[in-house]
């Protein structure tokens, strides 16, 4: 497991609209070799990825059935639900869906095009997604032949978060800023990193349409505006412009300090399991898991890296306390094979509290109903003192 390491970016002051905060990233030498730029698909917010034989991923399906009813065959969601008396009957709204053969697809010699965020968040949603990997009788028969499809987790677009599109559209882009980190309430919701400052200000405006957890939707919404950075100058000991020009610059590699050390130590100093997805030239795209610490900042996200490992692009996901505790559940049960009393005792609790723990994350059905309605009959028949 190792770390994120952004050498070569250095962290510029702040800029604050109400509960956001965006801190600059400038980098000290671009990357020329490497370009990002933005492909749009126009309404085709609706996407269907093909990852494999059997394996499909979905994203931006809000409340809908993915469906071929359409009248040229081309696959659409529907929303809602109709009735009709005719059998072939296609429903009435739908919502055109865009098929992305793979996540990741080369399309030509030096040219790779894949989907920002997803390739992290498929990592997510495909832990030990096959389940089970012993039979344990504890399982149900879902668990053992189907593992864990389907899995659904929750996000919130950009435009979703409240004061972001505005902050995006008035704040300052720094000269030879590459990449931001983007704070709700000074929750580090989001890290974006860039080879080059030319790529930045094309891709700037995207980060309303990327997705951001439950914790940066409600801190956003709920909390109170942040202090923005002041920088404070005691007039003693300034007698020139060169001596106001130190002290400014000693004011804001003090917040950078602080900053890297404090604000996005979550993040920077947290440890990650790395997967490589693909290899480009001298560059190198993984994605990453974190250790799924409960009560601590958890963040997913891919990365594109040189072959002197450093990142030249960057995009995390904050994980929400739920998802943290799914992850983490997920993980304990394969590290023991899925044996359910050698997980409990591992964690340090009894069985039927391992149990309880699975169905309140939502991992019921894996379980066995007699299973776990004995689990609840130890629960409630377990004195109290």
């Amino acid at each position: 497991m190792t770390a994120l390491d952004l050498t070569g970016l250095r962290t510029r002051p702040s800029q604050v609209w109400g509960a956001v905060r965006l801190v600059p990233l400038v980098r000290e030498e671009p990357v020329d070799d490497l370009r990002l730029s933005p492909r749009a698909y126009g309404d085709d917010a609706v996407g269907l990825v093909e990852l494999g034989r059997r394996r499909g991923y979905v994203s931006y399906v809000p409340h809908g059935l993915v469906a071929t009813w359409t009248r040229d065959g081309s696959p659409a969601a529907a929303y809602g639900t109709g009735l009709s008396a005719e059998p072939d009957a296609a429903p009435a709204a739908t919502v055109p869906l865009r098929v992305h053969r793979r996540m990741v697809h080369r399309e030509a010699k030096d040219r790779l095009r894949f989907l920002p965020l997803h390739l992290a968040l498929e990592g997510y949603l495909a832990l030990h997604f096959g389940g089970p990997s012993v039979a344990w009788e504890e399982w149900s028969q879902q668990a053992v032949r189907r593992g864990l499809s389907p899995r659904a987790e929750e996000a919130y677009t950009g435009a979703a978060v409240t004061g972001l599109a505005e902050a995006l559209r008035v704040f300052e882009i720094h000269p030879g800023q590459c990449g931001v980190l983007l704070y709700a309430a000074d929750a580090l919701a989001a890290a974006f990193v860039v080879p080059h400052p030319d790529d930045y200000r094309a891709l700037h405006a995207t980060l309303v349409q990327d997705l951001y957890g439950e914790l940066v939707h409600h801190y956003a919404t709920l909390m109170p505006a942040v202090p923005d950075f002041l920088a404070r100058v005691p007039d003693t000991g300034i007698r020139t412009l060169a001596d106001l020009r130190a002290a400014a610059a000693e004011q804001e590699d003090a917040w950078a300090r602080f900053h890297d050390s404090t604000m996005a130590a979550g993040l920077l100093e947290g440890a990650y399991t790395w997967r490589t997805v693909y290899r480009l030239g001298r560059f190198t795209l993984a994605r990453f898991l974190p250790r799924f610490r409960p009560r601590h900042e958890n963040h997913i996200g891919e990365a594109v890296t040189d072959d002197r490992g450093r990142i030249v692009y960057l995009k995390t996901f904050r994980l929400s306390e739920s998802q943290v505790r799914r992850g983490h559940l997920l993980d304990r049960l394969a590290a023991h094979d899925w044996h359910l009393a050698d997980t409990a005792a591992g964690m340090g609790l009894d069985e039927a509290q391992l149990g309880l723990r699975l169905e309140n994350a939502g991992f019921g059905s894996l379980l066995r109903q007699d299973v776990l309605d004995r689990y609840r009959r130890q629960r409630r028949d377990r004195p109290r003192c």
